[in-house]
């Protein structure tokens, strides 16, 4: 039987270890899902992805709400939480609706690339690498 005091007193203690590990394992993760389904690589895959993805933002989510029930209300417990909210949408959005998904990386690629190519053309980019040799 799992005892819930205990699990508290462990995320409780090793907080800064936890968040250590967890923020920059539900980015990555996330980031994985969406490099995956706009890579349009086979179902399977994005899944396994949302899966490891989305158990970290519960993680998060469930240490969080740990020090929200002892009453600890600051920024940190905040933006932890909006970050695996975050996470945890993006991977049901990427199960749910994945041509959305695509189309959104196709937007902001072509924009980037235009952004690019307009400051390129002007010679803004060959005179910024003449001024820093």
């Amino acid at each position: 039987m799992l005892d819930l005091n205990t699990v508290t007193e462990f995320s409780h203690t090793y907080c800064v270890a936890i968040c250590a590990f967890l923020v920059p394992a539900n980015l990555l993760m996330t980031l994985q899902t969406v490099i995956l389904t706009g890579l349009k690589r086979p179902r399977i895959q994005v899944r396994g992805s949302v899966l490891v993805a989305s158990l970290f933002a519960m993680t998060m989510i469930f240490h969080v709400f740990t020090w929200f029930a002892i009453g600890v209300v600051m920024p940190p417990t905040y933006i932890l939480l909006l970050m695996a909210v975050t996470c945890l949408t993006i991977n049901v959005w990427a199960i749910a609706h994945p041509e959305s998904i695509i189309k959104l990386i196709g937007v902001l690629v072509s924009v980037f690339r235009g952004n690019f190519l307009k400051y390129q053309s002007r010679g803004l980019i060959l005179e910024r690498r003449e001024n820093l040799q």
